[in-house]
């Protein structure tokens, strides 16, 4: 539901606008001066305000102006009784989606108000995807594991080397590929990446080296493999641990002969591609167990890197963990919010079990669920990846709220809506619990209206629990 602010000096138009627009289902607040409305622009998160232009205290065109300079992408419809050609211009050029004059007309002021949050949308939609396409996320952390990875993919990159990354999953052997790609002599040609773990074994070869139609029951046209796609550029083999036998064996001539030939084909394609490798498993294991071939191995392991687990570089969190932060607010256009002292020391404490990945997914969880400074208390209830822990008002172990943090299960989401509404009413929730069920201070702790905080209890069928 989108929230909207009225920023208007007189009753009648406040409330005409408000009873207009919470019939068409919007959240609606509404103040009577632009100093007021300026302080609840920096405190809450509209996706619109309507503003009337010639106010008390402040200037309507001020409030704009500052408000701008504090939330760039926040739509502005000015309103005035006293339009002018002059003003509707003058207003544009500060950064206005639009200009209405008094009284407003219902149809119009209904349409410029959703194309006003359309566009807002669009704008924040495509930032986002600029930020996804754009240069890849730097290798966080300055501990001397990191440093001496950082090293080496100076050194390596340029050349025409193969790599074998190892580490964990989720440790960031992803990472490592792509800033080899980036610091190489073929950063302008495409990096290919094939998750071998992910496709099944009788596909792999099809893959990778791609098929001739009619070599087999579906293949009912031509399709070109990752070798080809790759050519010129970087070929990288993720998990290359779990790559059938067959495919290693022609994955192996590939290499060797910088040739390879589409399944059903008879025609030799030359290839020129640097490949780069990971996995979590221990090759030499694979190898003894008979399921990964020695020559192979030597020829992918020219350069080892190896990542390590997160728990080994504890003293890099804070910057990736506040890194994170920042992106994810971003995404989801919000103010950046910060991590208290002990709930930074709180982080680093937890076992990490799924890596750096799992912090990523913990601090987004945090975003959504805590207030603006993430405390201990909010670490160790939201993030704790043991699934869950009994925690009291002051942050101390008893048996008054039962908080349970376990992952929830994506997949179950048909759509994002769906997950944010079940990120609100956990949050809800748990403010509740921690607040004794007291509404009223749970409205103020969460900074909405008490009526809108019981309209969200009753939505999420929300009921106190008594022993």
């Amino acid at each position: 539901m989108a929230k909207l602010l009225i920023i208007d000096d007189e009753r009648a138009i406040r409330s005409t606008l408000r009873e207009i627009l919470e019939y068409e289902n919007y959240e609606v607040e509404d103040i009577d001066n632009g100093v007021d409305g300026l302080d609840l622009i920096k405190k809450k998160k509209f996706d619109l305000v309507l503003c009337d232009i010639k106010m008390n205290k402040m200037d309507g065109m001020e409030v704009l102006e500052q408000a701008l300079a504090y939330s760039p992408d926040l739509p502005f419809i000015m309103i005035s009784g006293h339009g002018t050609v002059e003003t509707a211009i003058e207003a544009s050029k500060k950064g206005a989606f639009d200009f209405i004059s008094k009284p407003p007309d219902l149809n119009r002021l209904l349409i410029t108000v959703r194309n006003a949050l359309d566009r807002g949308n669009l704008v924040t939609e495509t930032k986002v995807l600029k930020r996804k396409a754009s240069k890849t996320r730097h290798i966080l952390g300055s501990s001397e594991n990191i440093n001496k990875i950082k090293e080496t993919i100076e050194r390596v990159a340029p050349t025409e080397a193969r790599v074998l990354i190892t580490g964990a999953n989720g440790s960031g052997k992803e990472l490592v590929a792509r800033w080899l790609h980036e610091k190489s002599q073929r950063s302008e040609s495409p990096l290919i990446e094939v998750n071998c773990a992910a496709i099944p074994s009788e596909l792999i070869e099809s893959e990778l080296f791609g098929h001739e139609k009619g070599s087999f029951t579906s293949a009912v046209k031509q399709r070109i493999g990752k070798f080809e796609l790759a050519n010129g550029g970087t070929l990288f083999l993720d998990e290359i641990g779990d790559m059938s036998l067959s495919a290693q064996a022609k994955v192996l001539r590939a290499l060797q002969e910088h040739k390879i030939t589409r399944v059903g084909g008879e025609k030799e394609l030359e290839v020129n591609v640097r490949v780069l490798a990971a996995t979590n498993k221990d090759l030499m294991k694979e190898i003894e167990d008979g399921n990964f071939r020695m020559d192979l191995y030597h020829r992918l392991n020219v350069i080892n890197i190896h990542v390590p687990h997160l728990t080994e570089r504890r003293e890099d969190i804070p910057e990736i963990a506040l890194s994170f932060l920042e992106d994810i607010c971003k995404d989801y256009g919000m103010p950046v919010k910060k991590i208290s002292d002990a709930g930074m020391v709180a982080l680093q404490n937890l076992p990490w079990t799924g890596n750096v990945r799992e912090l990523h997914n913990m601090i987004e969880r945090l975003i959504i669920l805590s207030d603006k400074i993430i405390t201990e208390y909010e670490v160790t209830a939201f993030a704790n990846p043991g699934g869950g822990t009994n925690i009291g008002a002051a942050g101390s172990q008893n048996n008054s709220i039962q908080i349970t943090a376990a992952t929830p299960d994506y997949d179950s989401f048909t759509n994002f809506q769906d997950y944010k509404d079940h990120a609100e009413r956990e949050y809800i929730k748990f403010k509740l619990e921690k607040n004794n069920w007291n509404v009223s201070k749970t409205a103020d702790d969460i900074d909405i209206q008490r009526s809108h905080l019981y309209s969200k209890i009753e939505k999420f069928g929300l009921k106190r629990v008594t022993e």
